[in-house]
C-alpha cells in the first residue's frame, strides 16, 4: 500500500523541518555540514514507483551510485526493491543491507575480473555487458569458476536523451554499451559460449530526463532489436530499461512514476517480457537535504558572497554541471531584504561553489541554510579534497532521527597512510 503524500522538508513557525525534527535542533545535536534524509518520503518514493508497474512482471533495481548509504539500502530492501550496481564495492554494500543477490543486476563499463568473480559467487542476477571485452572476460571468469553467467548485452539505441552531455549515455558518442547495428551479432557470439547465459537486453539513455518521450523512442528500438534476435534463433526473457527518470530541482516538470510508466507498459505488455528498471534519482533526489552554517559574509567592490562551512568536496554537483539546487534558510527571516549572492565554501578553488548569483535572504554568519533536492549524488559523490572529512548522514522518521554515518575525523583520514624510513 502507498503511503500517503507528504512534504519531507517543510516550514512551521518560521523555522524548517524534516519530518518531525527541527533541523535547527538537527544541526545542534550532529554538527555541520550533515545530509538528512525523510524515512516517509524515500518509502513512499519507492513504493509508488514500484506499484507504477504492477501490471507487468517486474523487478525495480534502485540505482546504488544515486545514494548508497546502507540505511537506505535496507530501506529499498525492505520495500521489495532490488538493486542496480556498478562496483564489486556497491555489491558488498547491498549485500551487507540484505539485498537478495537474485535481485542484483551488474552494470559498468569496467568490471574487473575479480569483480565478475565476487558477484558471480554471489549469485546475482545479471550482468549488464557493455563490450565485446567484457563478454569475453567474463565467460572466461566463469569458465574457470565452472558456472554460467546471466547475461543481458546493454545495447546503446543512439537516442538523445535531452539532458546534461555528462550524464547522457545512450548516444553513440558515448561510452556506454554496444552499438544496436552490432547487437544481433554479439548476441549470437555471446549465446555460443559455453559459459554465458542469454537473459535479457538493457539501455540506460542518461539521468535526470524530464520527457517521456526519449525513453518511448529508446523502447521501441529495442523491441525492434528483440524481434531481430528471436528471428536470429536468441530468445530473451527480460527486458532491462534502465532509469533516469528525473525530478523537480527548480522549474522542471517531470512526468509522475505513473506517468512515466503507463505508455511504457502499453507497448510491453504484449511481449510477455519481464521488465527491470533503475530508477535512482527519482527515488531519493528530493527526500534529502543537504544543512551548512553561515562562516561569513563579505562584499568585494560590489559582489557579494557568502562563505559556509561546506564545500565542493561535500557536493560537487554544482561545481561538476552547473547544476541549481535550492537554498533555503532554515530559520526563516521575513523581514529582511533578499540580495544577489555567491555561496561559496572554504576549499582553495574558484569553483568551490553551491551557487552563484543567487537571490538569497540576508544571512548572518551562525546561521544555517539548507540545501535542497541533495538526496541523490550528494553524499556519494563527496570526497576528501583539501583533507576534509566526509560529513554525516542522518535519517529523519517522524519526531525521531538516527544518525546513520558518522561524520569521519582527520585521523580516520590519514590511518592508512605511511611514512617510510629516511623519506
Amino acid at each position: 500500500m502507498v503511503t500517503p503524500t507528504m512534504e519531507p522538508f517543510a516550514y512551521r513557525d518560521g523555522r524548517l523541518f524534516a519530518e518531525g525534527v527541527d533541523l535547527a535542533d538537527l544541526a545542534l545535536a550532529v554538527g555541520t555540514p550533515f545530509y538528512c534524509y525523510s524515512h516517509a518520503h524515500l518509502s513512499e518514493q519507492a513504493e509508488r514507483f514500484d506499484a507504477a508497474f504492477a501490471k507487468l512482471p517486474h523487478l525495480t533495481c534502485f540505482s546504488v551510485k544515486a545514494c548508497s548509504n546502507l540505511a537506505i539500502l535496507a530501506l529499498m530492501a525492505r520495500r521489495g526493491l532490488g538493486f542496480d550496481i556498478v562496483s564489486g564495492g556497491e555489491l558488498a554494500r547491498c549485500l551487507a543491507a540484505g539485498a537478495a543477490p537474485a535481485t542484483i543486476v551488474y552494470s559498468g563499463v569496467g568490471k574487473t575480473a575479480a569483480e565478475m568473480k565476487q558477484a558471480l559467487e554471489a549469485g546475482i542476477r545479471c550482468f549488464n555487458v557493455e563490450s565485446p571485452g567484457e563478454l569475453d572476460l567474463l565467460n572466461q571468469v566463469a569458465g574457470e569458476l565452472g558456472v554460467t553467467a546471466p547475461v543481458a548485452l546493454r545495447v546503446n539505441p543512439d537516442v538523445d536523451p535531452q539532458t546534461h552531455p555528462y550524464i547522457s549515455t545512450g548516444m553513440k558518442e558515448n561510452k556506454f554499451g554496444i552499438s544496436h547495428r552490432e547487437a544481433v551479432a554479439e548476441y549470437q557470439r555471446a549465446a555460443a559460449m559455453a559459459n554465458i547465459e542469454v537473459v535479457g537486453i538493457d539501455c540506460h539513455i542518461g539521468s535526470q530526463l524530464t520527457s517521456v518521450q526519449p525513453f518511448l523512442d529508446a523502447l521501441d528500438r529495442l523491441l525492434a532489436l528483440v524481434a531481430q534476435l528471436a528471428a536470429a534463433g536468441v530468445t530473451v526473457r527480460h527486458l532491462d530499461l534502465g532509469g533516469g527518470l528525473g525530478i523537480r530541482y527548480r522549474a522542471e516538470s517531470p512526468p509522475t512514476p505513473a506517468e512515466y510508466a503507463t505508455p511504457l507498459v502499453e507497448r510491453i505488455l504484449p511481449t510477455g517480457l519481464t521488465v527491470i528498471l533503475e530508477p535512482g534519482r527519482v527515488l531519493v533526489g528530493n527526500g534529502g537535504c543537504f544543512v551548512t552554517r553561515v562562516l561569513y559574509t563579505k562584499e568585494n567592490d560590489g559582489k557579494r558572497f557568502v562563505i559556509v562551512d561546506a564545500g565542493m568536496n561535500d557536493l560537487v554537483r554544482p561545481t561538476l554541471y552547473g547544476a541549481y539546487q535550492e537554498i533555503l534558510p532554515v530559520a526563516a527571516h521575513a523581514e529582511r531584504p533578499n540580495r544577489i549572492v555567491d555561496v561559496v565554501g572554504p576549499i582553495c578553488e574558484s569553483g568551490d561553489f553551491l551557487a552563484r548569483s543567487r537571490e538569497l535572504v540576508v544571512v548572518r554568519p551562525g546561521e544555517l541554510l539548507a540545501v535542497m533536492s541533495a538526496g541523490a549524488y550528494g553524499f556519494s559523490m563527496a570526497s576528501t579534497y583539501n583533507t576534509r572529512p566526509r560529513v554525516a548522514e542522518v535519517m529523519v522518521q517522524g519526531e525521531r532521527y538516527h544518525l546513520i554515518r558518522e561524520r569521519e575525523t582527520v585521523a580516520s583520514l590519514m590511518a592508512g597512510e605511511h611514512i617510510p624510513e629516511g623519506v
